[in-house]
């Protein structure tokens, strides 16, 4: 397996990025997050990478860190989610809010990924709850709930202004709890820095 390359960015688009390694170019497959992190064209950078083999596929997958790149390994180990699927989770949700996701078992936040549906959100939660390192979600998880309709109505209200789910998910989070749909959107703004 590819572990790792550095090299020198000559390229990017929408999902993938092109590396030059020593005058090789390695396309890699990457998430919005990690492709946010590479520097400008031309200067070096190492980049973690999952190499995919299938039968009819070989694929190269890169991720700004080792954990996105373990999250994107236990990703694809659930029944029905393939690479494209597992990077558009890591393109939505940061790996703590992932995590924090599938800790609280929001159906509703992993089913606003592109992609998934409520039966492969119940799946991830069931497969991977016991083989992440999760945060503890006791007494001090406070928060409105992430399952509740002003939650998710406050989250769609994000989502149409133009905030990215893990945006959204994260400015959502300390919401105080029992408020309204439009009081957690004033409270999520307000920690965006109201920017947009």
């Amino acid at each position: 397996m590819i572990a790792f390359l550095t090299g020198k960015v000559a390229g990017k688009g929408a999902s993938w990025s092109l590396l030059d390694v020593g005058g090789v170019g390695f396309r890699l497959a990457m998430s919005t997050t990690s492709l946010a992190a590479l520097p400008a064209e031309g200067d070096e950078v190492t980049v973690h990478t999952y190499l995919y083999v299938r039968e009819d596929e070989l694929s190269l997958y890169g991720f700004e860190s080792p954990t996105e790149r373990e999250l994107f390994e236990r990703l694809i180990g659930v029944s029905g989610v393939g690479p494209k699927v597992a990077l558009a989770v890591l393109s939505s949700l940061s790996p703590d809010t992932l995590k924090g996701a599938i800790a609280r078992e929001d159906f509703a936040l992993l089913s606003s990924v592109p992609g998934v549906g409520k039966k492969t959100a119940q799946r991830m939660i069931i497969d991977l709850k016991d083989k992440l390192d999760l945060p503890d979600l006791g007494s001090g998880a406070g928060g409105m709930g992430a399952d509740s309709g002003a939650a998710v109505e406050a989250r769609d209200a994000l989502l149409s202004m133009g905030f990215s789910s893990a945006e959204a998910a994260l400015a959502l989070r300390d919401a105080p709890a029992g408020t309204t749909a439009g009081g957690a959107v004033k409270h999520a703004l307000k920690r965006l820095g109201g920017s947009r």
